[in-house]
Formats: C-alpha cells, structure tokens, sequence
C-alpha cells in the first residue's frame, strides 16, 4: 500500500485508541452527573466499535482477501480480532453495571466485589487490546498484504 493513503488511516487508528485510553483513564473523575457518564461510556465504546470497523475494511482492501484467501488474513490477526470483542464485551458490560448501580447517585462507591473483578479485567484486557490492535495496525501497512508476491503463493500452497 502507498505510504501515503496509509498515513492517514494510520493517525485516524492511533487518535481512536488515543480517545479510547483517555476515556479509559478520566471517567471515573467525571462521575458527578449521570449523563454525562452515561456519553463518554457511549463515546469510548464507539471508538472501539469504528476502530474494528477500520480494521475489517483494511482486511478487505488487501490483495489476499481479494483473491479469496481470507483464511489467511483470520489466522494472521485472529488475536487482534479476539481481543477487540472480548475488550468490547468487557468494556459494556462494565459500562452497563457501572451505570445502573450508579444512576441513583452518581458519586456513591461501588463496594460490590464481582464490579471490582470485572474492573481489573476489562483493564488488564485494555492493555492487551492497545499493544495487539497497534501491532495490528503497523502490520496492515505493509506492501505484502496489497499486492501478489512469494509469499502470498507459499501460504496458498500450505492451504491447499
């Protein structure tokens, strides 16, 4: 791929986990009016929402997806594309508790120890997601992926 039709989706991939890293880290001091909670929970899931978005339409603009060999891209970046659901799923589930528990008041503690562990989790998860999905993201600029070469036909052969 051009250098320069990736840079631009490369910045739009890195200002997405940027945003999603931000909201990961400075909801919790925003806390003071349900609403506002409730859009920046909605904000952090949507950008990790357009962030796969972005992912998949990459994995369609490659030559191996165009010749038919998806099955190569799933088993290149199968862990990219676990850890984006699974930190989603997290990610909501945690949103959904955490709001429903604190729409009586917005400023009480949660003391509920399963809310805790689902925390900790959906965390160690973003961590996990922010590494992969970067690693992702570089990988899919290289020029192997966007056009016919060795390798492409070596891994065709093993799939055979």
């Amino acid at each position: 791929m051009l250098v320069n039709r990736y840079r631009p989706i490369l910045y739009l991939q890195y200002l997405l986990l940027f945003a999603d890293l931000m909201l990961n880290s400075f909801t919790g001091m925003l806390r003071f009016k349900n609403v506002i909670l409730l859009l920046l929970h909605i904000l952090q899931d949507v950008c990790i929402l357009f962030s796969a978005i972005i992912v998949f339409l990459l994995f369609f603009n490659t030559y191996i997806f165009q010749a038919g060999l998806v099955m190569i891209l799933i088993n290149k970046f199968k862990m990219t594309i676990f850890f984006t659901f699974t930190y989603f799923a997290l990610c909501v589930t945690l949103h959904v508790w955490g709001m429903t528990m604190r729409w009586p008041d917005p400023n009480i503690h949660i003391t509920v120890s399963g809310y805790w562990v689902l925390f900790v989790c959906q965390r160690t998860a973003s961590i996990i997601y922010y590494y992969v999905y970067k690693r992702t993201a570089l990988r899919l600029g290289d020029s192997r992926f966007y056009q016919d070469s060795e390798w492409i036909r070596r891994e065709f052969e093993k799939r055979r």
